[in-house]
């Protein structure tokens, strides 16, 4: 879908909004020629130039703030330049000069972008145009003052192994069939670290999934009549407000007008007072006005009259002119096709729509199958009484720019929630404007590098990052401007704390943080935790403990006591935000009070904690980040209250022991505490199994498909493994059908082992078994159809999950990337939709 719109080769699953999108597009161009300048027109939307400003800041790039017309290119030390189509005040005009000169010396050129213009507006992809960025927001999902929305991120094919994101690729599985699935996993953090091409872990999945089904719904032709009333009503209330005798700044635009008053200024925001109408108040004295898809005749009218124009919409619109046809009548009209696929020609009823969206939902896997046993994901229960709030529209139909009298309930929601989370974590003050983990990971260590900095110590640059920690940890510190040096760990999976004195004291005079994962990814409590907190202190450097795991600490110990000085919080883990397939996530972080004055500020809306003179900067687009999935949270933790949540930490511990306890004869538990105990995941340590039965750790998880499950974590934090977190959300029974999976599968390893099995045709090598592999009229394989699709006696047809595509060849689909639609022939029926999202 944002390939055809934009007019771009290539576009990656989401990012998390539009600001941190264009961020990312800076930092593409920077690694694409290495050149420090980067230019941004002063135009783009102000929260986008702050969080790109912010950006650059931590990591050398020099933004430069310029019109184009004042953009020199010709010293060739320009990476890149960002533009807005159409621009913040709605001017819509011709950047093709721009793109040529930029081309001409070497510089890549980014757009941020509207996709609902574009239906009418001519893509940037058609005029050379390397990377396109903006938010999906406006297909179908709600302001939610602020988000969650998905943003998007598409770049011509030359850049497509430097985009950062999850990327959704084509490939085959073992019986040819073409099939989609995430590609170039090699960009993750877990394996390049700080060599990443980003610290995005996941994004806004849910989000995007949201924007593609309106457009699947819509189809191009519903898209463009969308645009076109939009524009249309622009356009009328354009000719109202010059026949009151006011001024338009711009002749060309698409749904947004800057207007230089006729009249006192006071009195058009009075009357837009009266009518409950907030209207932009630029810092020139103008105003604007920007109408989207729910603005009807009445909306039209009620402006007018704020404006003083005496007509109607209606009226306006039967004087108006025959000619004016807005961008229909000038080089900018799109004369392109786009959604030709018959995806977006197919579902254009509710009935079909709803069909096809739960033909989709019937090949994922989830809570309502079974337990999701994914190490460091903290996949638990999000109850229906925590998300039916988000539906509510007083939350859910917020610009996120309101004044703050308007915001009155969620400005006390925030409050409480922050209270509660500094009185579970011990820290003095939460920003929730990081909108995902790594997003806080970064904000964290960016407020502990302003923090350094405000006190002359420019210096200090080094981090150290435990082996241990989390994946996002190097990336992020990267992106911080530090750079990253490596601690081993024990074998017992603990901190080295020999090693780690030996770091710290070649590093003290450049020592700026410590990364410390608690419990950590190796799933033990540090038992040494305040030493090494006391120890990066006594040498002037900061804590940095990353809140990942933090279900294994609430109502039992807080990271602010043992000596840490920030932290994230993912709300989406601990505090029961659904991970939504990726997102949306929260990642809010906590400090303690030397930190405050260096927490995220907003460059639209003033934040309380904002009075410091050198804050670190912007983060997120909106000053409270996903503002929308902060109920749930608040929800979680004031109905399960102090005692609920030490004893769900408490649970969800005791089933990782009871887990591993179950296991530990079948195979060899990788890390314990001391005293022999996991905390709340555990890792199962499958690379023996290569030598004797040549089974890898992918070979188990693609088994435990047919027994009705999710695989754990597979091979991180270490090669070859299966990390486990049952979380405190299952019960016995469950934990136990999993064990007994889990011990099945051994089993069945060991009939390789002993020569019972082939060693190349048997259940975990040709796992998983689909449907349509069971009911070929041919088995010709050593073990029967029973074995392959119910091993065991729970595993019953009435409840069996079929997996819908066979083992997938990732070399294949690496080597083969392609991101968009396979064409239409490589299906067999035009009613093939089913195999159409085969994965």
């Amino acid at each position: 879908m944002v390939c055809d719109i934009t007019g771009m080769d290539v576009s990656n699953a989401s990012l998390l909004d539009e600001g941190t999108a264009a961020a990312e597009a800076m930092q593409l161009c920077h690694r694409h020629n290495k050149r420090k300048k980067f230019y941004v027109d002063i135009r783009c939307h102000p929260q986008t130039i702050a969080v790109v400003q912010t950006r650059a800041k931590y990591t050398g790039i020099n933004v430069e703030l310029k019109l184009p017309h004042e953009m020199d290119f010709s010293g060739k030390d320009v990476s890149g330049v960002l533009f807005q189509y159409p621009d913040t005040e709605g001017k819509v005009e011709d950047f093709t000069g721009l793109v040529d000169q930029a081309h001409q010396n070497g510089s890549l050129v980014c757009c941020a972008t509207d996709l609902l213009a574009l239906c009418i507006l001519r893509p940037p992809g058609e005029f050379g145009v390397d990377v396109a960025v903006g938010s999906s927001q406006r297909f179908g999902v709600p302001l939610g003052y602020g988000g969650p929305h998905a943003a998007f991120f598409a770049v011509k094919e030359n850049l497509v192994r430097m985009m950062p994101g999850r990327m959704v690729g084509v490939t085959r599985d073992a019986n040819g069939k073409e099939v989609y699935r995430l590609a170039l996993q090699t960009r993750e953090q877990h394996i390049r670290r700080d060599k990443a091409t980003s610290n995005i872990c996941t994004a806004q999945a849910l989000l995007a999934n949201m924007a593609a089904m309106f457009g699947v719904y819509h189809g191009a032709n519903g898209l463009k009549h969308i645009a076109k009333r939009v524009h249309n009503a622009t356009l009328i209330l354009a000719e109202g407000l010059k026949r009151a005798g006011h001024q338009l700044q711009h002749d060309l635009f698409f749904d947004t007008l800057k207007i230089q008053c006729g009249c006192d200024i006071e009195e058009v925001l009075q009357r837009a007072a009266q009518r409950q109408i907030n209207l932009r108040i630029y810092p020139d004295g103008t105003l604007g006005v920007s109408l989207d898809e729910t603005v009807n005749e009445k909306d039209l009218d009620d402006l007018l009259w704020i404006f003083g124009c005496e007509s109607s919409a209606e009226l306006v619109a039967e004087n108006m002119d025959e000619e004016t046809k807005g961008i229909f009548a000038t080089p900018f009209k799109r004369t392109s096709t786009f959604l030709t696929h018959q995806v977006f020609n197919s579902y254009h009823s509710e009935t079909n729509i709803v069909r096809y969206m739960k033909r989709l939902e019937n090949k994922d896997i989830s809570l309502v199958h079974s337990m999701i046993p994914l190490g460091s994901c903290t996949m638990k229960l999000n109850s229906s009484s925590e998300l039916i709030p988000i539906t509510w529209k007083e939350f859910a139909n917020i610009h996120p720019f309101v004044p703050l009298d308007q915001v009155q309930g969620y400005q006390q929601l925030f409050r409480e929630l922050e209270k509660d989370l500094c009185e579970i974590t011990g820290y003095d003050k939460i920003s929730f404007q990081p909108n995902s983990g790594a997003q806080g990971e970064y904000a964290g260590l960016a407020a502990i590098k302003a923090y350094l900095n405000a006190k002359g110590e420019w210096q200090r640059s080094v981090c150290l990052i435990p082996k241990s920690a989390h994946g996002t940890n190097p990336a992020s510190a990267q992106m911080a401007g530090m750079k990253i040096q490596p601690i081993e760990v024990d074998k017992n999976g603990s901190i080295d704390a020999s090693h780690l004195k030996a770091m710290v004291d070649k590093h003290k005079e450049n020592l700026a943080a410590i990364m410390i994962t608690y419990p950590s990814t190796n799933g033990v409590f540090e038992e040494q935790i305040s030493d090494v907190c006391d120890l990066i202190h006594k040498y002037g450097g900061q804590v940095y403990l990353d809140g990942a795991n933090m279900n294994a600490q609430v109502g039992l110990c807080r990271p602010g006591d043992y000596g840490s000085d920030v932290s994230h919080l993912n709300l989406h883990k601990t505090f029961c935000i659904p991970h939504g397939g990726g997102g949306p996530g929260m990642g809010p972080i906590g400090v303690k009070k030397h930190l405050v004055p260096f927490l995220p500020s907003h460059p639209v809306v003033a934040l309380p904690h904002d009075t410091h003179s050198s804050p670190l900067g912007t983060i997120s687009a909106a000053p409270w980040g996903s503002s929308a999935i902060l109920p749930i949270s608040w929800a979680y933790i004031k109905m399960m209250g102090g005692k609920g949540l030490k004893h769900a930490s408490e649970i969800a511990i005791l089933n990782a022991n009871y887990m591993a306890k179950r296991l530990e004869n079948h195979y060899k538990i990788l890390f314990r505490g001391t005293k022999g105990y996991v905390a709340h995941e555990f890792i199962l340590d499958t690379r023996p199994f290569k030598k004797t039965a040549n089974i890898e750790a992918a070979d188990v998880a693609k088994r435990l498909q047919d027994y009705g499950f999710h695989a754990p974590t597979m091979s991180w934090p270490v090669a070859g493994t299966l990390m486990i977190e049952p979380t405190e959300s299952e019960d016995k029974a469950e934990l136990d059908r999993f064990c007994d999976a889990m011990i099945s599968i051994r089993q069945e390893i060991a009939d390789i082992e002993e020569g019972r099995m082939d060693a190349r045709v048997n259940p975990l090598k040709m796992a998983p078994h689909t449907l349509t592999c069971l009911a070929a009229p041919n088995w010709d394989r050593p073990y029967s159809r029973e074995v392959a699709a119910f091993p065991l006696p729970f595993v019953k047809p009435e409840n069996k999950f079929w997996p819908t595509i066979a083992r997938i060849d990732d070399i294949y689909g690496d080597q083969h990337l392609i991101c968009t639609c396979p064409p239409m022939e490589v299906y067999e029926s035009p009613f093939a939709e089913q195999k159409r999202a085969s994965s």
